[in-house]
């Protein structure tokens, strides 16, 4: 799911006075900041998204045990995403919630991992609950950034994870084929309005004038 970045994109002792970046001071905070702050380390989540939700949306009727180890791999890898990108927000609350964000999706991949031969219902109910907790968590880290650029796209992301979660978490279990397209279409939904935000967080970089990190995909 997709969480607000921070204050509006500025420039800072990284960039040159004419619009050239310097690039990144080299210590790791400072890197994972300029990486977690472009506009690519978005795109890069939503296709960790998108994928595994286009291959459970075509192979509704693998096993019980490739679904788990796909849900747990995406788990992971958004994990490793929403990490990175918690370090480009500027505020340490807002960091806080990032970083709890990465850890439940950590933890509910390892879960699912552990333990890949889990009931469709156990799955259910550890995706539901990650997307409802996040979803709720990037909602107020939106609320709460008033400067933040394109600050409505990101409060209609949060909403969509907060009812992927309720609808998946509330739907009963008994068709295990209808849960699993359903969590293939929602992964499908939020990969593409991370598709969304990842070009108007662009956007919003170019507009501010604040050059992209380096090997981001392009400059401002």
């Amino acid at each position: 799911m997709t969480e607000s970045r921070g204050p509006t994109p500025r420039t800072g002792p990284e960039h040159m006075p004419d619009g050239a970046a310097s690039g990144p001071s080299g210590d790791p905070e400072d890197v994972l900041a300029e990486l977690g702050r472009s506009w690519t380390w978005i795109l890069g989540s939503a296709v960790a998204t998108l994928v595994p939700g286009i291959l459970v949306l075509v192979w509704p009727d693998e096993t019980l045990h490739v679904l788990a180890v796909l849900i747990g791999l995406y788990l992971l890898v958004i994990g490793a995403f929403r990490f990175v990108a918690a370090f480009g927000r500027d505020e340490l609350g807002h960091r806080l919630s990032g970083l709890l964000i990465a850890v439940l999706y950590v933890l509910a991949g390892v879960l699912c991992l552990r333990n890949p031969f889990q009931t469709i219902a156990a799955l259910s109910l550890v995706v539901g609950i990650v997307w409802l907790v996040s979803g709720i968590l990037s909602l107020y880290g939106a609320i709460a950034t008033k400067d933040l650029p394109h600050r409505g796209f990101v409060i209609g992301a949060a909403v969509i994870a907060i009812l992927a979660g309720i609808v998946v978490l509330a739907l009963p279990t008994e068709s295990a084929r209808a849960l699993t397209r359903l969590l293939g279409l929602w992964l499908v939904v939020l990969g593409l309005v991370e598709v969304v935000l990842a070009f108007a967080w662009r956007a919003a970089l170019r507009r501010s004038g604040v050059a992209e990190p380096q090997g981001s995909g392009g400059t401002a």
